[in-house]
């Protein structure tokens, strides 16, 4: 499968077991939300600087996006509040958060590897 559908596919997933709107996450990325309909649709490749705010955002590893199988597992960060009452600010806030816990779960266990 082409990189471009699986973006697309693993996009639509995320979002939908969010219970974002495509408006959401065009506020988030700072886009029109018919750019967010062309992603999800495969009838535009997405930015890799896109990819990565989104990565960061859903808790997951920007090859993850890229991903042929689906990436709904690897986001295990729930959502404890309603999607529609997000702010950008706020989507911002949970993609710097969840960006520290990754690297902080990642650099536990290289050191309990190393140890």
């Amino acid at each position: 499968m082409e990189s471009k559908t699986n973006v697309a596919n693993n996009l639509l997933a995320l979002r939908q077991r969010h219970g974002l709107s495509q408006e959401n996450i065009a506020n988030y990325l700072g886009v029109a939300r018919p750019i967010i309909s062309y992603y999800e649709t495969g009838e535009r490749s997405i930015a890799l600087e896109h990819i990565e705010k989104l990565a960061d955002f859903f808790g997951i590893d920007a090859y993850d996006l890229l991903d042929e199988s689906p990436v709904n597992q690897q986001s295990m960060i729930a959502f404890a509040f309603r999607a529609e009452e997000l702010k950008q600010e706020d989507m911002i806030g949970i993609a710097t958060f969840r960006k520290v816990v990754r690297n902080y779960l990642k650099m536990k266990e290289v050191a309990k590897r190393n140890a």
